[in-house]
């Protein structure tokens, strides 16, 4: 298409410079270029006519055209004139045994899935019967637990009291005692309470023993009396 418009354009610059009017150098009458394409294609330096089977001694072709994988994927797609022999393609012994675990493990047969499922559905009505034994033995506990629960909450509960009263009546004896209110963590007020403590325990000892003398004094007046009757 460019050389065309090229000797048009040459045939009317011809034209113009001999004087002749732009409508006649239309046509070429000064020089005509040859119309000849300069294109030189380089030669396509691939068999496309035979299959492609890599040289597996070569050190350039990948190691993954050098793979059984890739030798079933030629016989698969060119058959024998891809040079592969289709014996070498079976998986080995070892290789079969280990498919065949696998098959196993991962799509049971409909026996094995029916087996397994019954023992699941065991299992779970087995937890199942466990977990409704265990529910039905602590309701039948729960009236003494509940009963356990008011009284241990009825104990706390009188323990508070009594150490509410108990700290009251400390305060008191301690405003008696030095005339002014005393704070429970002073020292003085800790120092009140051992002597308070050591007095209580004197004086149930004091109790407890002669509570002893009253239980024992019958007994011992027992054998004066025998040894006076017999007298």
């Amino acid at each position: 298409m460019a050389a065309p418009v090229f000797g048009r354009r040459t045939a009317l610059l011809c034209g113009v410079l001999r004087g002749i009017s732009p409508l006649n150098a239309l046509t070429p009458r000064c020089v005509s270029l040859p119309q000849v394409a300069s294109y030189n294609p380089k030669p396509l330096w691939l068999n496309i006519k035979d299959p492609y089977v890599p040289d597996k001694e070569s050190a350039k072709t990948p190691e993954w055209q050098k793979t059984d994988k890739y030798d079933r994927k030629l016989f698969g797609r060119y058959g024998s004139a891809s040079g592969v022999d289709p014996a070498r393609l079976w998986p080995s012994a070892g290789k079969l045994a280990e498919m065949v675990a696998e098959e196993r493990e991962w799509f049971p047969s409909l026996q094995e899935m029916i087996r397994n499922t019954e023992a699941r559905e065991k299992e779970r009505a087995k937890r199942l019967q466990a977990r409704e034994k265990l529910i039905a033995a602590n309701m039948a506990k729960m009236p003494k637990m509940l009963a356990d629960w008011r009284r241990e909450t009825r104990t706390l509960r009188e323990k508070l009291r009594e150490d509410k009263v108990r700290r009251q009546r400390l305060l008191a004896e301690a405003r008696e005692r030095f005339g002014y209110a005393l704070d429970p963590r002073s020292h003085k007020f800790q120092e009140m309470l051992k002597d308070i403590e050591e007095e209580e325990k004197k004086k149930k000892k004091l109790m407890k023993r002669r509570k002893k003398e009253q239980d024992t004094g019958p007994v011992a007046a027992a054998p004066t009396a025998e040894t006076s009757t017999s007298a």
